[in-house]
């Protein structure tokens, strides 16, 4: 997960959050009958709630290079040779060292290495002797993602 991208998106989200709150406390709350000010509240509250949600949800979603590879790379296959732990991540899963012999249709076989996040519902795709698949980058073969 990228943090950096959660953070920004509830900042967002609060700075928009409070700068509507303060207009309406400055000029709406004024004019609304006073049997509906509550109501008015739980809504500027709920929306509060979604907008963060759509934010978050904006923050996962992959960088615009991964999403480009994915449309546009080569596919391929690897198979996994040899793979190292390095450290847990925040999230629910491992940060692993993965060494791979990379495999594109109409090329030939190469070895590289990769950094990826090993969720732990996805330990068994990635043992070795295990083949998943790949995209490749049409101009950088050393740039691939892995797409179990």
């Amino acid at each position: 997960m990228n943090h950096r991208r959660v953070v920004k998106a509830v900042v967002v989200v609060t700075a928009i959050y409070f700068v509507g709150l303060c207009l309406w406390l400055t000029f709406l709350v004024r004019l609304a009958p006073p049997d509906t000010i509550g109501a008015q509240l739980m809504g500027i509250v709920a929306s509060f709630g979604a907008a963060l949600g759509i934010g978050l949800m904006w923050a996962r979603r992959p960088s615009h290079a991964d999403r480009k590879l994915f449309k546009h790379g080569y596919e391929g296959w690897a198979t996994i040779e040899h793979i190292r732990p390095l450290r847990r991540t925040r999230d629910f899963g491992e940060l692993a060292e993965i060494e791979l012999n990379l495999t594109v249709p109409g090329s030939q076989s190469y070895s590289g290495r990769v950094v990826h996040e090993v969720h732990y519902d996805e330990t068994d795709k990635f043992v070795p002797g295990a083949t998943i698949p790949i995209r490749v980058d049409p101009k950088d073969r050393d740039h691939i993602m892995l797409c179990p």
